[in-house]
């Protein structure tokens, strides 16, 4: 297979077919056929970013989804940001996701600061 830069969807398609066959053979990595997947993946890889970019979650969706994955409630954050009605202001999108307000969620959820500075 010769290299070069996806230009269409059927070469798209075309790198994906032999992507599976190489998967399906179980091709070792350290082989030629090997390393050409690599770069093959890499190349499927550009493409789908350039035409099928994934969007950035909303940081108020992603804080909802988070808080709801460890069980926790809007008032574990009543003291951290302030009263009951200001935190459900901000998980309901009434109050702005300010700097300060990231900074906490980042630490206390984990969740990445380019989500929630998008």
């Amino acid at each position: 297979m010769t290299l070069k830069i996806i230009g269409s969807k059927k070469e798209y398609q075309q790198y994906l077919d032999w992507a599976d066959e190489m998967f399906d053979k179980q091709v070792s990595p350290e082989s030629p056929e090997g390393e050409q997947l690599q770069v093959v993946l890499l190349l499927i890889r550009q493409y789908e970013d350039q035409h099928y970019p994934v969007p950035k979650p909303d940081p108020i969706e992603a804080i909802r989804s988070k808080m709801n994955d460890m069980g926790l409630k809007n008032k574990f954050f009543v003291g951290k940001v302030g009263s009951k009605g200001y935190v459900s202001a901000i998980l309901n999108k009434r109050k702005p996701l300010t700097l300060e307000l990231a900074r906490l969620f980042y630490r206390e959820l984990g969740i990445p600061a380019e989500i929630l500075l998008s």
